[in-house]
């Protein structure tokens, strides 16, 4: 049963995630927005490629493009066509060097895949193999045991907000807004979305 202190926490954690993401929109950067979106509406394919849970954001965005009726596949699934010339990769990751997603840009780069990054680090690996790149802010400090201790001897804490959770959230939030831009110059309706949603789950 969950004590009173953990529903302080929970709460807590809740209002740092919740308090991160209302400083994300005065964050982004208008003209990358507007790149990505009109990427997004030129392409023949879009691909997209993330690891862990960014990969099951990145899959979440590749599923609301099916939506929309876009040509839409998810890098490693067994039934996903080779990168071409005038593909467009979307990679999702926090600090733009997991090995799979950098890999995975070396590999689009070379076939002539227009590659889009979503990451927090404009000088990362996957950043600079990108033509262009979508910085979200996320979590760039790692609690070490000695910080913890000297937060909990002057009454402040650590982040509740593990690891690459704030990116994560920030993604999630970020390219569904995507998706709901991309509705509007597509006209497209929920009701027309709906009808492309699976039957079988």
């Amino acid at each position: 049963m969950l004590n009173r202190g953990g529903m302080k926490e929970t709460q807590r954690a809740m209002k740092e995630i919740l308090d991160h993401l209302n400083g994300v929109p005065e964050k982004l950067n208008d003209k990358q927005v507007d790149d990505l979106i009109n990427i997004l509406l030129s392409a023949k394919r879009v691909f997209v490629v993330g690891a862990g849970r960014s990969g099951l954001v990145a899959k979440a965005f590749a599923m609301r493009l099916m939506h929309l009726n876009m040509d839409v596949y998810v890098i490693g699934e067994t039934i996903t066509p080779s990168l071409q010339e005038g593909d467009v990769l979307v990679a999702v990751s926090g600090s733009g060097e997991t090995d799979l997603i950098v890999e995975s840009a070396r590999i689009a780069k070379k076939v002539g895949t227009k590659i889009v990054a979503i990451t927090s680090y404009p000088k990362s690996s996957l950043a600079k193999l990108a033509r262009h790149a979508i910085l979200l802010p996320g979590r760039r400090e790692v609690a070490f045991t000695s910080a913890f201790m000297k937060r909990e001897l002057i009454g402040e804490y650590a982040s509740l907000a593990p690891l690459g959770t704030l990116f994560e959230a920030t993604a999630l939030l970020f390219l569904d807004s995507v998706v709901a831009s991309l509705m509007v110059k597509l006209g497209r309706k929920e009701e027309e979305l709906r009808a492309r949603h699976a039957t079988i789950e």
